[in-house]
């Protein structure tokens, strides 16, 4: 199934002085990393949204801190594709430093395709083929070095 990783670095404020990432941001990190996976492929989150009202939306996460990451590191995340159903997507999530690939954190997010209802509440609906046969055969996947220029 997809895989997709990019590289970032760690910006002030993201981690104590002990390097312990914020809980929230760790979740920002994976959320910006599948957005830019779903860009990659064709499907932009905005482009899905303005077409039939739909995006995928967060169902469920569980994540634990392994290791530490301090202002100026440089991380990969990697998020892959670990089943696929009808209407959603469960990703196995991971983030290590870049230069040693020592873990910081891992886990699973799922997520729910869902398209947004006139009255404004969101209803679950299947993934649509041709955006599952894209995740299905995706392979793996490289984006751009965020702040950094390409990754090599």
């Amino acid at each position: 199934m997809i895989m997709y990783s990019r590289e970032l670095t760690v910006k002030w404020g993201e981690s104590d002085p002990f390097g312990l990432v914020y809980f929230p941001l760790m979740l920002t990190w994976f959320n910006d990393t599948e957005h830019e996976l779903l860009r990659a492929i064709g499907y932009p989150t905005n482009k899905m949204i303005a077409e039939n009202r739909t995006a995928f939306v967060m169902g469920d996460i569980r994540f634990r801190f392994i290791g530490p990451a301090a202002y100026g590191d440089h991380v990969r995340t990697i998020i892959q594709l670990a089943k696929i159903s009808t209407s959603s997507l469960h990703w196995d999530c991971k983030a290590v430093l870049a230069q040693t690939g020592k873990p910081i954190t891992e886990g699973r997010a799922v997520r729910v395709h869902a398209q947004i209802q006139d009255d404004g509440e969101i209803k679950s609906m299947p993934i649509p083929d041709n955006l599952r046969k894209a995740l299905s055969e995706g392979g793996s996947l490289i984006g751009a070095d965020v702040g950094a220029g390409a990754i090599s």
